[in-house]
C-alpha cells in the first residue's frame, strides 16, 4: 500500500524557533512537508528557504490564500498569534501554532470555536509531552504505579532570558513572563498527566522594574518589565489532586524538582517538561526506595514538530490531534488566571476544560529514510 501523501505546510515566522521545525520537518518527519516559508522580513524567509531547500518564499497573506497549502504553521511572536490564527481559519486552513494559542483566554476560546464551526483543526505547541519521558510517566500513572494521585508540585525558575536571547523584549511584555514563556510546558505536562484544572489561586509580582540585556547584539539595552516575573499558584484538578506551581524569572539558582506527582502509594519524579526525554524516577512505598525507570520507546531528543506530525495524521484520519486547540486554550486560561487571581485576591473557576489525550504511540509517526 502506498504511503499517504504528506500534509502541505506553510510556515510563517522565520525567527529563532523556526530552525528546529525546519530541521525536523525537512529531515525527519514524513507526515508533513514544509512547502513554503514567509516572514514580515522577506530576507529572513529567503535565508531559511536556501538553508533548508524550501521550494517557495511567500508573503504571509500569500500563504493564507494558497490552495496548495493545507496547514499554516504559525511561529510568529505571541502578540501576533490570535490575529494570524483567526485569519488562517477564516481562509479555510488548519492551524498549528507555537505557544501560546493567543494572549487573551477569550481569544483562545474564540479560535477553538471558530475552528469547530468551520470543521477545521487547530492545535500547537508544546508537544514535548509526546516524548518518551512524559509518556513513560503517563503509562506509570495509568498502571497505578503510585496509587491514586493526591497532589503535585512543579517549578520553573531562572533569571530570565535577556542573558542569551537576541531579542528578549517579548518575555517582559503582556503575553510574556515566565508563565507564558515556559509555563506552557509545565501546565501542559500536568494537565495531560492529571486532567483538567477546575480552579486556581495565584499570587504574582514584578520583582525588578527593568532588566538589562547582556546578550548580543543588543547588550546594554534596558527593558521595561510590564508583566509579573514571580508567580505562585495552587491548582485544584477536577479529578481531585491539588498542585503547586512556581514560575519565575527572578531566581539565580534552585534545587527544587521540575515536577513531582504524589500518590497514595508512592511518588513519581517527572523529567523537565521542556525536553522529550528523561530521567523518570519512581518511589514506591512498598519498596521504600527510589528507582530509575527505563523510558518507553519513543522520542528523547529535540523532536519539536512531533506534535505537527501527529496533527497531520489526525488531519488525514479525521481524529483529534493530541496537541489540540482545546488543550492549548485550557493552558492559556490557566496562565492568565495565575495573574488575575493575584490581582483580585480570590480563586478563579476555569471556564474551559479538556480531555486527557490518548497515550502516544511513536509507531504512528512516519519517518523519512535514514531519519
Amino acid at each position: 500500500m502506498d504511503s499517504p501523501q504528506p500534509v502541505r505546510v506553510g510556515l510563517i515566522g522565520c525567527g529563532k524557533i523556526s530552525d528546529i521545525y525546519l530541521t525536523n520537518g525537512t529531515r525527519r518527519f514524513a507526515d508533513y512537508d514544509i512547502v513554503a516559508v514567509a516572514d514580515l522580513v522577506r530576507e529572513r524567509a529567503e535565508e531559511k528557504a536556501r538553508e533548508y531547500d524550501i521550494p517557495r518564499v511567500l508573503e504571509p497573506d500569500e500563504v493564507l490564500a494558497d490552495p496548495e497549502i493545507d496547514v499554516v504553521l504559525n511561529l510568529t511572536i505571541p502578540a501576533a498569534h490570535y490575529d494570524l490564527n483567526r485569519r488562517a481559519l477564516e481562509a479555510g486552513k488548519a492551524v498549528y501554532c507555537e505557544k501560546p494559542l493567543a494572549v487573551d483566554p477569550a481569544d483562545g476560546r474564540t479560535l477553538v470555536d471558530l475552528a469547530a464551526s468551520r470543521g477545521l483543526l487547530i492545535g500547537g505547541a508544546p508537544d514535548t509531552f509526546l516524548g518518551a519521558g512524559i509518556q513513560t510517566c503517563r503509562r506509570l500513572l495509568d498502571e497505578g504505579a503510585i496509587g491514586d494521585p493526591v497532589g503535585a508540585a512543579a517549578c520553573f525558575a531562572s533569571h530570565g532570558n535577556e542573558h542569551w536571547h537576541p531579542n528578549p523584549d517579548f518575555s517582559y511584555q503582556h503575553g510574556g513572563g515566565p508563565q507564558f514563556n515556559l509555563g506552557p510546558y509545565y501546565l501542559t505536562a500536568l494537565t495531560t498527566l492529571l486532567g483538567p484544572v477546575g480552579r486556581i489561586a495565584g499570587n504574582a509580582r514584578i520583582s525588578f522594574p527593568t532588566r538589562t540585556i547582556s546578550s548580543q547584539p543588543r547588550a546594554g539595552e534596558t527593558i521595561t518589565v510590564e508583566t509579573p516575573t514571580f508567580l505562585n499558584a495552587v491548582l485544584d484538578f477536577a479529578s481531585g489532586p491539588v498542585a503547586s506551581f512556581t514560575a519565575t524569572y527572578d531566581v539565580w539558582a534552585t534545587e527544587r524538582p521540575k515536577i513531582e506527582i504524589y500518590g497514595s502509594e508512592g511518588t513519581l519524579s517527572v523529567p523537565d517538561p521542556n525536553t522529550f526525554g528523561g530521567p523518570v524516577r519512581l518511589y514506591r512505598q512498598a519498596t521504600g526506595h527510589w528507582e530509575d525507570v527505563d523510558l518507553d520507546p519513543g522520542f528523547t531528543d529535540n523532536a519539536r514538530g512531533l506534535g505537527l506530525a501527529d496533527f497531520a495524521r489526525a488531519l488525514r484520519s479525521g481524529e483529534s490531534p493530541r496537541a489540540s486547540g482545546t488543550l492549548m486554550s485550557h493552558v492559556l486560561e490557566l496562565m492568565q488566571a495565575m495573574e488575575t487571581s493575584s490581582e483580585i485576591g480570590q480563586h478563579i473557576s476555569l471556564e474551559s476544560t479538556m480531555i486527557r489525550p490518548e497515550r502516544f504511540d511513536p509507531a504512528e509517526i512516519a519517518l523519512m529514510p535514514n531519519a
